[in-house]
């Protein structure tokens, strides 16, 4: 009897093992299912880029408003840029004096001061607008004539009515270029016709966007001629406006900065109006300002044919995987509709995937359940696409667990 007591111990010993050991199984965690990304971080528009008619010299900058640039072509460096300067004051006074299409603003009387900067700008051969002492303008009427007939006096006159005096508004200018994002522009005057007043086309383009953005401004710019108290009826300089769709922006020319202008039109893509803008700088030749204008032009009429609805992603395309030991991977794929973006051949777009809190405490994901999310972004357009499990993943057997390594 007390050899059979003491055979029996180790099997109970070994049999306390085993239970030991299978609950040890059993208690252990389950790893947690795993989501493996497999699109790009980067995914490229595939399609030609277009033929961009680029100007033969100078630099140049075509860009969709709220996407981003289509390209940019010459020297980056910063170069004199004349009027478009008042592209920047336009942007100051509308931001610091906010003003609704069809309302008039505030009125701002022409002093003594004035008239004879008018004058002396007259006298050096400057672009001005006429004006009179006592003669009261209101702040469209300022708007007006700072941006059609490109009035350098009236540049002057903003500057010193918004801040209260011209270095002081320049100031304002270069702060407001830094919060645009305008890195490679430096503001010395308001209205352009100081050398060193200099910036880029891609820079430009960024200013006339902001610009373009507040709807009294795009009003003004659009107009061919306006009628002002003491000046009478003055004239757009733009002599694209009407072209090509063309609605706006802003003329430019010095013997320093050559001829320049930013233009923009709008262009249907995918059903919806986009804004195009495009800024050629530093035409020469015996006719500057003509040559750029041209040149500007045939940027616009190309931009029809170079932008589309692109998708960087297609319906049904697997974009990561479930992983989970226990199971055999399953797909995680985009839903039969995909938003399609503004865009052109070569366009780069930007994936980031995330796991969603669907993703079972209990180890389990039902087939078609939301496990991620995709985020695209497409310049500055951006969207959010739900992730959906292809099959199911079943919670780990008792076998399973007990076997796992």
């Amino acid at each position: 009897m007390r050899w059979r007591i003491r055979s029996l111990r180790p099997l109970g010993i070994l049999t306390s093992l085993i239970v030991l050991l299978l609950a040890v199984q059993l208690l252990r965690p389950v790893p947690p299912i795993r989501l493996r990304t497999s699109l790009p971080a980067t995914v490229t528009v595939p399609g030609p880029a277009g033929d961009i008619p680029w100007p033969g010299g100078g630099q140049s900058a075509l860009a969709v408003a709220g996407v981003g640039f289509v390209g940019t072509t010459g020297s980056t460096k910063p170069q004199p840029i004349a009027s478009l300067a008042k592209m920047m004051v336009a942007y100051l006074i509308l931001r610091d004096h906010p003003l609704a299409v069809g309302q008039d603003g505030p009125l701002v009387t022409v002093t003594p001061a004035d008239v004879a900067l008018y004058l002396s700008d007259k006298a050096g051969g400057q672009s001005v607008l006429p004006v009179t002492a006592g003669e009261q303008l209101n702040e469209r009427q300022l708007l007006e004539g700072l941006l059609l007939p490109s009035g350098n006096n009236i540049a002057t006159l903003l500057a010193r009515w918004d801040a209260g005096s011209l270095p002081a508004f320049v100031a304002k200018m270069n702060a407001a270029a830094t919060s645009l994002g305008m890195a490679h522009t430096h503001y010395t005057d308001a209205s352009g016709v100081d050398a060193g007043t200099v910036s880029t086309a891609a820079d430009q383009v960024r200013v006339a966007e902001a610009d373009m953005a507040m709807p009294a401004f795009a009003a003004v710019v659009r107009l061919p001629q306006a009628t002002l108290p003491y000046a009478g009826v003055v004239y757009n300089v733009n002599a694209d406006l009407g072209k090509s769709g063309i609605i706006g922006v802003k003329t430019g020319n010095t013997t320093e900065a050559g001829g320049c202008v930013v233009l923009a039109r709008e262009v249907m893509v995918g059903g919806s109006p986009r804004l195009v803008i495009g800024a050629v700088l530093g035409q020469g030749g015996l006719q500057p300002l003509p040559d750029a204008l041209k040149a500007g032009e045939r940027l616009m009429a190309a931009a029809p044919g170079l932008l589309a609805s692109v998708r960087p992603v297609q319906p049904g395309q697997v974009v990561a995987t479930l992983v989970a030991p226990w199971s055999k991977p399953v797909p995680v794929v985009l839903p039969s509709s995909v938003p399609s973006f503004v865009g052109w051949g070569g366009i780069e777009a930007t994936t980031q995937v995330r796991p969603t809190a669907a993703l079972d405490p209990n180890h389990a994901v039902a087939s078609g359940a939301e496990v991620a999310s995709l985020t695209l972004a497409v310049g500055g357009q951006h969207a959010t696409i739900p992730l959906r499990a292809a099959a199911a993943i079943r919670q780990p057997s008792l076998g399973w667990r007990l076997t796992r390594p």
